[in-house]
């Protein structure tokens, strides 16, 4: 009967960065018909899921009774038999501390085919993400894993911490920070140095990771007074001292800076991409969704296409919405043959190319009247103009054109509306507070005060504003942009932010 059932893959996807998932992780991710997840999975690897996908979280954490390990392994068990897809997402590596063998046991004893992919193990990333490495050629040839999750005063323990004590090389200790106390007492009464050098790391590889350093002796005392909570790596050997010199993640130019990125929800994975690399956390809180109008007269428009001798694109998104019609009408590329193309910036030009149109011309600055002033300099008086935009259009662009003479067409495909999900989290996002507001256009300004039922939760945020037109936005809010993008691009942005937060 195993054939009539699906497939199951215990994926592990790391300690906590989305990026650290491999490859084949990525690719399972995206097609899994039901994905099956713990608490500790970052938030933002459940974005790959497709749209349909069946998301469950069974909400495991190390102090996980054996019950509640049973009722996950009904789940998966459950979900297979339907003939589903089933990822089960763990965090971590599946097969370390991760229950992983468990729940492949029980799948084989229901003959019900299942697949391990590894996973990038806390006990290395968040040593490594803290500037320790678990080896070191001179320091340490060796490392031992220990899971902290054992009752330390059981009988017949399976773990020899005089054994742990005595190996030489580096420990770490995973999931022990309720019992960080009992294991320092244990592993001094085994025989290590209490002199030892310690680390502990809460949230390895996340953007807000703490590390706290010390002794066998003291880390204890030291993680009780900062208040450190779990999920913690525990790691113990003289290679902690080489974090003074290796520690790369906390230093980064926005380590710990918690950035709101109000873009729509297929835009803002590059922006939060590109903050993460500088170590922010990127806070996704989508304050418009583009909704498509005015499909049936785009239509006919792009029948009579070859009336027109340009076509201005001013944002991505009137590239995506123009080509799916163009496609749907069953025409390609082929039939803008002639036409000159224009873009307004990088992203723009990048977009048109994603459907294979070449020789896109674009202004040095990226903003509409740089781009307003390039094409009455190549135009012809006279030519037809067809710009396909947002219903929130600016009116000086058009005016500019039409004053030298030009025949603009203009066509409202696509508006602005606020998410209803972001309705629900976006109180919850303030409370734990923002350093910086990013914005990206008009509309996402205008969006996040009408999400936010006006401009209070943004007066003591720093405001960090794409261009001069999204700047003047702000600031006709009653708000003021501290931070202006050189070039309205998200990488000048990104590099705008750094700058600020330099000085």
């Amino acid at each position: 009967m195993s054939e009539t059932y699906g497939e199951v893959y215990l994926v592990g996807c790391g300690p906590g960065d989305p990026e650290l998932i491999t490859v084949k992780g990525m690719r399972l991710l995206k097609d899994a018909d039901t994905i099956i997840y713990d608490r500790l999975i970052n938030s933002r690897m459940l974005d790959f899921a497709k749209p349909n996908a069946e998301l469950i979280n069974v909400g495991k954490s190390s102090k996980s009774t054996k019950l509640e390990q049973e009722k996950i392994n009904q789940i998966i068990i459950e979900k297979a038999k339907l003939g589903k897809k089933v990822v089960r997402l763990k965090g971590g590596d599946p097969f370390l501390f991760g229950r992983g063998g468990e729940e492949s046991e029980i799948l084989s004893k229901h003959h019900i085919p299942f697949h391990v992919v590894p996973g990038v193990t806390s006990a290395i990333a968040a040593p490594s993400y803290a500037g320790i490495p678990v080896t070191h050629r001179k320091i340490a040839s060796s490392v031992t894993f220990v899971s902290g999750n054992e009752d330390i005063n059981k009988k017949n323990s399976n773990i020899n911490w005089t054994a742990i004590s005595n190996t030489g090389g580096t420990i770490v200790v995973l999931m022990g920070r309720s019992k960080l106390n009992k294991i320092t007492h244990e592993l001094i009464n085994g025989g290590i140095n209490p002199n030892t050098p310690a680390a502990i790391i809460r949230w390895g590889s996340e953007p807000h990771q703490k590390t706290i350093t010390g002794t066998v002796a003291n880390i204890s005392l030291l993680a009780d007074k900062q208040q450190l909570l779990p999920p913690v790596a525990l790691v113990i050997g003289d290679v902690v001292n080489l974090r003074n010199e290796l520690n790369w993640f906390e230093t980064l130019p926005l380590f710990g800076k918690r950035i709101l990125v109000t873009r729509t929800r297929n835009q803002a994975s590059k922006l939060s991409m590109l903050l993460s690399e500088q170590g922010a956390t990127p806070i996704e809180l989508p304050t418009i969704e583009i909704v498509p109008t005015n499909i049936k007269p785009l239509q006919e428009r792009i029948r009579e296409i070859n009336e027109f001798s340009w076509i201005v694109f001013t944002s991505s998104n009137s590239v995506e919405i123009f080509f799916k019609a163009l496609i749907n009408l069953g025409f390609d590329t082929r039939k803008l043959f002639d036409i000159t193309i224009a873009a307004i910036g990088n992203a723009t030009k990048l977009s048109l190319e994603s459907y294979g149109v070449k020789n896109v011309i674009m202004p040095k600055t990226f903003n509409t009247e740089s781009l307003g002033n390039l094409i009455v300099k190549k135009s012809i008086v006279n030519e037809n103009i067809l710009l396909p935009r947002s219903q929130l259009g600016h009116d000086e662009f058009v005016t500019k054109l039409q004053s030298a003479g030009l025949q603009v067409k203009e066509i409202d495909i696509y508006k602005t509306v606020i998410p209803k999900k972001s309705k629900t989290i976006s109180n919850e996002i303030f409370q734990d507070g923002i350093d910086i507001a990013t914005f990206t256009s008009s509309s996402t300004v205008n969006g996040l005060v009408d999400l936010l039922g006006g401009i209070n939760q943004l007066k003591d945020v720093n405001i960090a504003s794409i261009g001069p037109v999204t700047q003047a936005a702000v600031e006709k809010v009653g708000l003021s942009s501290n931070i202006l993008a050189s070039e309205s691009t998200v990488e000048s942005l990104v590099e705008a932010i750094k700058a600020h937060f330099a000085k």
